[in-house]
């Protein structure tokens, strides 16, 4: 891995102090559903910001993952059938969760917890599966989130 990182087709942003990368195929919903969180959690009253869309640096400082922005698409979004929006942005941030598009039709009803998200052979990050046509994806994802840390 170089210093800078390995490129990977992905969305990252930063919620709070919580780092979100989008994982999928093109077309599969990453931005949207990116940009979908960054205006629920600005609503919410909470910080927001926009790591890379399209292309993130991934690499790891110490025990954790960063995602980094090439400087070239800072604060450049794309939002398919509309064009590319410009949003508040940081140059990196570290990434805690993969959010994983899905559509309800061909998806798992309750996916296995625990489940990993590989985004490079050696780096995996707790996968949470979002449908694409979510109606909140912010607190869906952080319903998620907080299920998985309260004691049981």
């Amino acid at each position: 891995m170089s210093a800078r990182g390995v490129n990977i087709h992905a969305t990252a942003i930063v919620t709070g102090t919580t780092g979100l990368i989008f994982l999928g195929p093109s077309g599969s919903g990453k931005s949207a559903l990116a940009f979908d969180c960054l205006s629920e959690a600005r609503l919410h009253g909470q910080f927001a910001a926009l790591v890379a869309d399209d292309q993130v640096f991934i690499s790891r400082f110490g025990t954790q993952v960063m995602g980094a922005r090439p400087e070239t698409i800072r604060g450049l979004i794309e939002l398919r059938h509309g064009g590319i929006a410009r949003v508040e942005s940081v140059p990196r941030a570290i990434l805690h969760y993969a959010v994983l598009p899905v559509h309800r039709a061909a998806a798992e009803r309750l996916p296995a917890q625990g489940t990993q998200a590989t985004l490079l052979d050696d780096v995996r990050l707790p996968a949470i599966y979002v449908p694409a046509d979510v109606r909140l994806p912010f607190s869906f994802i952080n319903a998620l989130i907080s299920a998985w840390t309260v004691p049981r």
